[in-house]
């Protein structure tokens, strides 16, 4: 759709009032993803515009339960406390992709089926319909921790017969905000307490013949810095609501052609790529991600300017221990012209104990092959103990 021209028609009404027939739209446009196979990028997603008038509509919540056997299911049952324990590897998360993927290649979720066996999960048996998930989906449990500081991330997937597994959404939650997020209260080790938070909203068709399941993780490396120590939650209760909508209703929803701009006119002088690999160490048994980002460069075709970058990521950690979590860049950029030429290099590195995050930074900056300016900061932060 021409995403700028609705945007456009948004802001002219809002901000000058001009009549650009908003108010006449329905309150809500969804584009309705199928289910698809795992992938780490999408050329395109199959799906279809959906609508509601007045939202929210068709929508209607689903409540699925939490057994102790791993099923999900609903209807929901009267069952005792479930005592099931979760305590995942520091590397859980390493099939998260980026937390805001944008178009540098492999970003989004892989197949969640290894952070799914760092996880305690709850599968539902097979759909004999298809489920289109429209909304945040809403998690509720009675858990404890071990510990007084813990965190916790709950993915919804989609699992198909083979059982690969496809991440529809997911949240995470720092339990310590269980109160609220305006002062963090600490847990107390072995009492069981209630949290309920969202998952991200999301547009969804799981079809029938397929499953689908909730994972619950104590680590989400690396969308989230690590918890000071290893925590073990233990879940006593859990469900989460799925916001439905009913599966094959089909209302209009018309978009006028989209409208672009010529493109920006570039000489190529090195080609982009990027990369993204998940490293294990044999020896030492640390798990790293490595993301090189090269944005290429190229030359403006109206006034010269020859401009390039490259970003360099890496992030570090054991499987048994948070505090070897380490974080890496590098980040290179460049600009010419003619015999000109200006290039900066920064680095940065980010470690913890369990009393302080700290931060490491230098910046170099050259004219041609001269270092003409260096900075380099170093700072500690400590972990807020409320």
């Amino acid at each position: 759709i021409g995403f700028l021209q609705e945007a456009l028609r948004w802001w002219d009404h809002w901000l000058k009032g001009l009549d650009r027939g908003v108010e006449n739209d329905a309150e809500y446009k969804a584009y309705l993803m199928d289910g698809v196979r795992p992938q780490t990028w999408y050329n395109h997603r199959d799906g279809h515009w959906i609508i509601e008038s007045d939202w929210p509509g068709n929508i209607t919540n689903s409540t699925w339960q939490f057994r102790a056997d791993g099923v999900l299911s609903s209807p929901i049952e009267k069952q005792s406390a479930l005592g099931i324990k979760v305590s995942s590897p520091q590397d859980c998360g390493i099939d998260s992709g980026e937390y805001c993927a944008i178009w540098l290649g492999a970003e989004m979720p892989g197949d969640q089926q290894i952070d799914d066996s760092k996880s305690v999960c709850f599968t539902s048996r097979v759909l004999s319909e298809n489920l289109d998930i429209v909304g945040a989906p809403n998690i509720h449990l009675s858990i404890s921790s071990d510990k007084p500081a813990a965190q916790i991330a709950v993915r919804l997937n989609h699992i198909h017969p083979d059982g690969a597994s496809t991440r529809i959404t997911y949240g995470v939650f720092n339990l310590a905000h269980r109160k609220g997020s305006e002062m963090a209260t600490l847990l107390s080790p072995g009492e069981v307490f209630d949290v309920d938070f969202s998952l991200d909203q999301t547009a969804y068709r799981v079809p029938a013949g397929h499953k689908i399941r909730v994972s619950i993780s104590t680590c989400y490396w690396p969308l989230i810095w690590p918890s000071p120590e290893a925590t073990c939650l233990t879940i006593e209760a859990g469900l989460v609501d799925v916001p439905l909508r009913p599966s094959g209703r089909s209302d209009e929803c018309h978009f006028p052609s989209p409208e672009t701009e010529l493109p920006w006119q570039t000489e190529e002088i090195r080609p982009a790529r990027n990369s993204r690999k998940a490293i294990k160490d044999m020896k030492t048994g640390i798990t790293t991600i490595e993301v090189i980002d090269d944005f290429g460069s190229v030359r403006d075709c109206q006034h010269g300017l020859v401009s390039g970058s490259i970003a360099r990521e890496w992030w570090s950690i054991h499987p048994d221990d948070p505090l070897s979590a380490e974080a890496r860049t590098h980040w290179s950029t460049e600009n010419s012209r003619g015999k000109w030429s200006v290039r900066t290099e920064t680095y940065a590195r980010m470690t913890s104990d369990k009393e302080n995050f700290f931060l490491e930074t230098r910046l170099e900056a050259y004219e041609g092959d001269n270092l003409v300016f260096e900075k380099e900061i170093t700072d500690s932060v400590p972990r807020d103990k409320r």
